[in-house]
């Protein structure tokens, strides 16, 4: 390779490895996993996609969901980031395998990040999973952590509510952005969403589980509310943490760490972008100052046709 062609190419690569990490929910529930993403890669700039509008994705078909992870994928790809992260559990179970082949940036999801997570976890073996409807219907969890551990009973456990008790809280809470995480316990132990949690997750305590996978990137918000029900002798688990390992993994295999100063960019599908703002920030631990606002008719110009072999 000659003098210039090396030093183009190092350019390329030098712009490549500052690019942003592209992360998608289908709304503010991600923002869990952008925030650990940045506390453990600091140097990391970030676009994130929450696709309010659509909120939330487990009642939908997961062939309808496979859709919105095309759409919002191709939206991200053009931005240029350099490696995708689908962080939403129903939308991992839908469209991770169909991102994996369609986009030439890595992809990672939630689910295998929090099986494997709790296949190091749990000492009995009995495995509890909580998600929503369609992340339940697909199997996704229990196929992983069988896959790693075929030994492990795996009960599961749909909780449609728990999305909506998790945003509800975060607009009953009045807490500072800086002050959110340290108080949440006051924003969802409340009588009427600890009779909710009590229904859903008495029976799957009586499975003798150990460790509790809080299959859907809203619950890591109800920790303490799934806590004071589900017992401390239970590990919970959020995928988060290990999500963020296996990005630091990834881009470091790929020699493709930041170094700079990092850049955080938001987009949403939501019509009331102050409020995705607003409980947005609480959840990320960092303003959002600025945020650009994609409308469906964008998104659905710009999708992938559905294949025969992906339905």
């Amino acid at each position: 390779m000659t003098p210039e062609k090396t030093d183009i190419a190092q350019t390329q690569s030098t712009c490549y490895t500052d690019a942003a990490i592209g992360i998608f929910d289908s709304g503010i529930g991600g923002l869990t996993v952008a925030r650990e993403i940045a506390r453990a890669l600091p140097h990391e700039s970030i676009l994130y996609f929450g696709d309010t509008i659509r909120c939330p994705y487990g009642p939908r078909p997961l062939s309808e969901v496979r859709t919105f992870v095309r759409q919002i994928g191709t939206w991200l790809c053009n931005h240029d980031v350099k490696l995708m992260v689908i962080a939403c559990n129903t939308a991992t179970a839908a469209g991770l395998e169909v991102a994996q082949r369609e986009f030439d940036v890595p992809v990672i999801g939630v689910i295998e990040p929090g099986a494997r997570a709790a296949v190091h976890a749990t000492m009995n073996r009995r495995v509890g999973v909580i998600a929503t409807v369609a992340t339940i219907e697909s199997g996704a969890y229990t196929k992983a952590i069988r896959s790693l551990d075929a030994g492990i009973t795996v009960f599961s456990s749909a909780t449609p509510r728990f999305v909506d008790i998790a945003e509800e809280g975060l607009r009953l809470d009045s807490s500072l952005m800086e002050d959110f995480w340290a108080s949440v316990s006051k924003a969802y132990i409340r009588p009427e969403f600890q009779e909710i949690a009590r229904d859903y997750l008495d029976p799957i305590k009586r499975c003798g589980i150990d460790t509790l996978v809080m299959g859907c990137t809203h619950f890591p918000l109800l920790k303490p509310l799934i806590g004071s029900i589900i017992g401390h002798n239970v590990k919970l688990i959020s995928s988060a943490e290990e999500t963020a390992r296996e990005v630091f993994e990834t881009l470091s295999a790929r020699e493709q760490l930041a170094t700079g100063v990092p850049r955080y960019q938001f987009a949403t599908t939501a019509e009331n972008v102050d409020e995705f703002a607003l409980l947005g920030s609480r959840i990320f631990g960092h303003p959002i100052d600025s945020i650009e606002r994609v409308t469906l008719s964008q998104l659905e110009a710009m999708v992938h046709p559905v294949r025969r072999e992906d339905l």
